[in-house]
């Protein structure tokens, strides 16, 4: 049986402000989640399909002092 597909937000190295993209992935245990979505050639996300990542919790900016919650990718899985 598969996991439940979730929004999670993956890092983006390469900007030169801190900024995070949507990107689904199927939960997979605890705080485990495989990646599911393409990588887009631009921009480079820190993560990519497949990879297994743990997230948490994390309040992003959505600009003009807009905040949310969202599941963060932050390091890759064993």
């Amino acid at each position: 049986m598969t996991g439940k597909i979730e929004t999670i937000h993956v890092y983006l190295p390469e900007e030169a402000v801190d900024c995070w993209v949507p990107a689904r992935a199927e939960h997979v245990r605890d705080d485990i989640y495989r990646l599911i979505d393409d990588s887009p050639e631009d921009p480079v996300l820190e993560f990519g399909k497949g990879d297994l990542v743990h997230c948490r919790m994390q309040k992003l900016d959505a600009g003009v002092r807009q905040y949310f919650d969202g599941l963060v990718a932050f390091k890759k899985a064993d």
